[in-house]
């Protein structure tokens, strides 16, 4: 496996053993959350003067970052169309007309010619409830471009429209895990990139900014290795860390969502938690990758 790097844009990032880091602080206001299209277009030429050539899985902060996954995405060409696997608590195929946003990449990244479908799996936030599916991206999904694999959460709403087959929910995170990866193993199976929010994992696991899932570490260990020869790129998001944004809108939004005050004195040890499943997650990344 190539060399991890760390987008280190938040501070959260610290004690990753033989990671490439890339200081992009500067960015932090301008891209946390969310921006606009030309910030976007910025944004993306000075990630693309700072990547090496070549590198292993991409480490950004806080989830509040995952929508650099897209740009991510558009850098990888592969001989075949391959499929995207994120682990997240929440769809993050939400309208945002703005731009884009940690909660709308998805539908950006299911327009990519590359990509063949985004599989989000571990949803178990009220995003796809039927009080706010008219919040989703619906389009992409009935294409089959999108599939939400969701735990705990009442779907039924999608019967009326026909997208049964691409919302799928399941009484736990194991039978989602053995069905995802039964369902893979029915055709040659396309290779796949790898973006994990680690807010899909419950709080008895770790904690984010964010609400969490229901997922724990052999759930994903799982994952892993069922890409084994197959995982093309991968990413990690999710670390906790403080920042108050300066930004008026921002401001606005970030407290629409609720995010949680994170205690002073618990910051740091939510963090060492977090670097421990870092490294966990980096091992088993590199052993499917040899």
């Amino acid at each position: 496996m190539n060399q991890p790097v760390v987008l280190d844009i938040d501070g959260s990032l610290r004690g990753l053993e033989d990671a490439q880091i890339i200081e992009l602080s500067d960015w932090q206001e301008a891209i946390r959350f969310g921006c606009s299209r030309s910030t976007w277009k910025r944004f993306r030429s000075v990630l693309n003067e700072r990547l090496p050539a070549r590198y292993g899985p991409v480490c950004m902060g806080s989830g509040d970052f995952h929508h650099i996954s897209h740009l991510l995405l558009e850098r990888i060409s592969h001989r075949e169309p391959f499929d995207v696997v994120v682990l997240d608590n929440h769809p993050d195929n939400m309208h945002f007309p703005f731009g884009i946003h940690c909660g709308s990449w998805v539908a950006h990244a299911a327009r990519l010619p590359q990509i063949r479908c985004v599989h989000v799996l571990g949803i178990t936030s009220a995003d796809v409830s039927w009080r706010h599916a008219w919040e989703n991206h619906l389009l992409p999904i009935a294409q089959g471009k999108v599939r939400y694999w969701t735990t705990g959460v009442n779907v039924q709403w999608v019967n009326h429209f026909g997208l049964a087959n691409k919302i799928a929910s399941f009484d736990n995170a194991q039978v989602l895990i053995d069905q995802f990866i039964a369902e893979r193993e029915k055709n040659v199976p396309a290779a796949v990139y790898l973006s994990i929010d680690k807010d899909v994992f419950s709080t008895d696991v770790l904690r984010t900014n964010w609400d969490q899932g229901c997922f724990d570490l052999d759930n994903v260990r799982q994952l892993i290795e069922a890409f084994k020869g197959k995982l093309i790129g991968s990413d990690i998001t999710g670390e906790v860390s403080v920042h108050h944004y300066h930004t008026s809108w921002k401001r606005w939004l970030s407290a629409m969502d609720q995010q949680p005050m994170i205690p002073a004195e618990a910051l740091v040890q939510w963090q060492a938690q977090q670097l421990a499943v870092n490294r966990q997650l980096l091992t088993w990344l590199k052993d499917v990758g040899r």
